[in-house]
């Protein structure tokens, strides 16, 4: 999550906690940069992929993507480390909270490919479609096509045409590419 925009940038749905779907969710957060903004601060829990995925990230992309992880460790500030960046590891567990709330009305995933495709679509809605009280009750990301719509219902028919769209684009960029 981006703290700043409070937007989902990187997930991964898997089976496990391991280093390498954390390095996968990671690397979806980090794909439009081509290094790391200078003010970058990664804040974690104390689960110990994450120092090992930013080793694996600097091993393969050098100081551009070299970063330090600050881990809240706890549920309590007994240290400076906690009491400084709490409020942004508790910005995260109320996100896994608000998406465990909608993802038990689902009982569960078939498999892992539906698995993906709800939580991508649950994605969409949390950064485009959902009012956010911190935000004033707007959207995340505004999307100027979608103030059009008059309901949900063509909200998402809007942002589904747009994904067609951008899924067709890279298709076609793919196949100019292999020319």
């Amino acid at each position: 999550m981006d703290a700043a925009s409070r937007s989902i940038i990187g997930y991964r749905v898997s089976n496990n906690r391991s280093v390498g779907p954390c390095i996968l969710a990671m690397r979806m957060a980090f794909k439009h940069f081509k290094e790391l903004p200078k003010n970058f601060h990664f804040i974690a829990d104390g689960y110990s992929a994450y120092p090992l995925a930013a080793q694996q990230f600097f091993r393969e992309f050098g100081d551009k993507f070299k970063f330090d992880i600050t881990q809240v460790i706890g549920l309590t500030n007994d240290d400076e480390v906690s009491k400084e960046f709490r409020p942004y590891k508790q910005m995260i567990e109320r996100l896994n909270r608000t998406f465990k709330s909608s993802y038990r009305v689902s009982c569960g995933y078939d498999n892992y490919e539906g698995a993906n495709y709800n939580v991508a679509l649950w994605v969409a809605y949390y950064n485009f479609l959902r009012p956010h009280k911190h935000n004033r009750y707007n959207v995340l990301n505004k999307i100027d096509m979608l103030e059009g719509a008059d309901n949900m219902l063509g909200k998402w028919q809007l942002l589904i045409f747009l994904g067609q769209q951008t899924i067709k684009n890279l298709k076609t960029a793919d196949n100019s590419n292999c020319s």
